[in-house]
């Protein structure tokens, strides 16, 4: 296990680099005048445009360029914005609530998924199972959006049970609804495969064996049938937390959250290109570090998956 992750880690330098080099090169290299509309209505002034030129570097190849922004970056210096403020500072402020909701619906997804799949893939063909397939349906029908401004009115605005506004520094109670909303879509997707992984793995050779050697219904169901099951569902959660790391642009401007997802779409708005630059390299680490999560916990959740 410990030379296949170190392994992995050393896979992901190639992928981080060439990752982050695309980045840099769509958004500094594609900008025709990175200063449009930094000064207002009126031209930037020489000084304030060599100022400029000389911090990001811009008279430096776009190759020597990135060795140069990617150098800071490795010692934790994501750069500034065109005003002066740290982009390290922007992402300190916002990225812990984004984490927050994350986890939230994260843990609401897959509560609430593996337990409908569970429920509908033993109890098989009913009310219950109907229920829950026309529910997921529903859910993956809706855009996020409306599920947010919906939750929001009723139970927000009608009902008053929660804030539609959530504060700057939210508890975790607070985020249980934007929370629900943000993992809707793949909750609905969660209890769906699950339903289906069980289904198949019910017909399995190792299955029909452990009910031949007597074994209780909820060790077979536990032990050999619900950890097999599970692998695709990791899967599609372990991709789904390095997307949701990434931000909510929509949940978190439905609820006014002040997010990761707000500061990337506040700098695409303001054309604030280090932004955009710092926080999508911040978030190319998280995803990879959490898909190489994903293929550790294979190994947990079945025994014969093995790394050499």
């Amino acid at each position: 296990m410990g030379r296949y992750t170190l392994r992995r880690l050393l896979q992901l330098v190639p992928v981080f680099l060439g990752t982050t080099f695309i980045v840099y090169v769509l958004v500094w290299g594609l900008s025709d005048d990175p200063f449009a509309g930094k000064c207002g209505q009126r031209e930037c002034s020489a000084s304030y445009v060599a100022q400029m030129t000389e911090r990001y570097n811009l008279d430096d190849p776009l190759v020597l360029q990135y060795l140069k922004y990617l150098g800071a970056l490795l010692t934790g210096d994501f750069g500034q914005t065109f005003s002066g403020t740290e982009v390290s500072t922007l992402i300190a402020d916002a990225y812990p609530v984004t984490i927050q909701l994350a986890l939230v619906a994260v843990v609401i997804e897959a509560l609430i998924g593996v337990a409908a799949g569970v429920l509908t893939g033993l109890r098989g063909r009913g009310f219950v199972d109907n229920l829950v397939l026309v529910s997921t349906l529903v859910l993956i029908a809706l855009p996020v959006f409306v599920t947010g401004l919906v939750l929001r009115q009723v139970l927000g605005v009608e009902l008053g049970w929660i804030r539609p506004s959530v504060p700057g520094d939210p508890t975790i109670g607070q985020l249980i609804v934007p929370g629900f909303v943000l993992g809707s879509l793949s909750m609905a997707y969660v209890a769906r495969l699950t339903r289906t992984s069980l289904v198949e793995n019910a017909r399995a050779d190792f299955v029909r064996t452990a009910v031949a050697k007597g074994l209780p219904r909820r060790r077979v169901v536990g032990v050999h049938m619900l950890r097999n099951s599970l692998i695709p569902v990791v899967t599609f959660l372990g991709y789904d937390v390095g997307a949701l790391m990434g931000g909510a642009i929509v949940t978190e401007g439905v609820f006014n959250i002040r997010g990761i997802g707000g500061l990337v779409f506040r700098g695409i708005q303001q054309q604030d290109i280090a932004t955009v630059v710092g926080i999508v390299s911040l978030l190319v680490v998280v995803f990879l570090l959490a898909n190489l999560l994903v293929d550790l916990l294979y190994a947990v959740l079945d025994p014969r998956i093995r790394y050499d």
